[in-house]
């Protein structure tokens, strides 16, 4: 029982701390959505504003690390946090933040989406918070979803193939990842390489659209923070957390003259508001606009 004196009890709290898209398809905002779908509740810390629409990112404003620290402070005092995903960091500054947060509160579920650039090529994390995340943030999380073009920066190797993808994997590992996913959405055939502890699985996927999508990357770390939280094995929630992304994408639709987002919601068929004029509800409105007593 809470001591604001509701009986309801919460669902698993998630964390993201990311960076914030106006147009609502990656980023914060995917996060959130995911986490609401998947029946969690989230909060959020934003590590950058970033300028962006449908069709690319114009500028990054980074969040200042003082501001990031208060954040997730105020966050952590408050509510207990099940899982965090971490996204777009920005910088250096705000990666040794976060190493520092998790250091702190010992938050036993992170998954880290080591995201460095947006689809568009806009740089999302710098040299220096390149260079921290693959020393020492990746040995602070459950498991990291890197996409081929940042598996190849994080290990040196170039990736060609599955094969590439599992040796990728295996440097990771080495390097102080506890489990990974190489993301193979950039590959022919979308298969995902999971490396858990010793053990290497394929995921295989349908190909769809996706460089028509954005937000998949964020969607995915999200939906797998998810569904470790209601206690599933990493295999189980990397599964799920596939099938949901696949589906959304397939379910996705233009809001804007560029990518197309995600449909987080595709389960829930929540109907559109029906246009028109309608009735206004006469209870709870503003006391100036309720008709005067004679």
């Amino acid at each position: 029982m809470s001591t604001n004196g509701h009986s309801h009890s919460a669902p698993p709290i998630l964390l993201t701390i990311s960076g914030f898209d106006p147009s609502c398809g990656a980023g914060t905002a995917a996060d959130l959505k995911t986490f609401a779908a998947h029946g969690c509740y989230g909060v959020a810390a934003i590590t950058s504003l970033t300028v962006q629409n449908t069709q690319g990112v114009e500028t990054v404003h980074n969040t200042p690390s003082a501001e990031l620290r208060e954040q997730l402070g105020v966050l952590a005092k408050d509510c207990e946090i099940a899982a965090v995903k971490i996204g777009m960091l920005g910088n250096r500054g705000n990666a040794v933040v976060v190493a520092e947060f998790l250091d702190a509160h010992r938050i036993a579920l992170v998954v880290l989406d080591p995201v460095m650039k947006s689809s568009s090529g806009a740089e999302l994390l710098d040299a220096g918070g390149i260079k921290f995340v693959s020393t020492e943030l990746l040995k602070r999380a459950s498991v990291i979803t890197p996409n081929v073009p940042e598996a190849e920066v994080l290990t040196g190797l170039t990736i060609k193939d599955v094969a590439d993808m599992e040796a990728a994997a295996r440097k990771l590992v080495e390097m102080g990842a506890h489990s990974v996913i190489v993301k193979g959405g950039h590959m022919e055939r979308a298969v995902d390489v999971l490396l858990d502890g010793n053990e290497m699985v394929q995921l295989g996927g349908d190909r769809v659209k996706t460089e028509n999508n954005h937000g998949t990357g964020c969607t995915f770390a999200s939906a797998i923070a998810a569904q470790l939280a209601a206690g599933r094995s990493l295999f189980e929630a990397a599964t799920l957390a596939k099938a949901y992304v696949t589906k959304a994408i397939e379910k996705g639709y233009a809001i804007g003259k560029g990518r197309v987002p995600l449909d987080h919601f595709y389960r829930q068929k929540i109907e559109p508001l029906a246009r028109g004029t309608h009735e206004v509800p006469q209870h709870g409105m503003h006391p100036a606009a309720e008709p005067t007593a004679h």
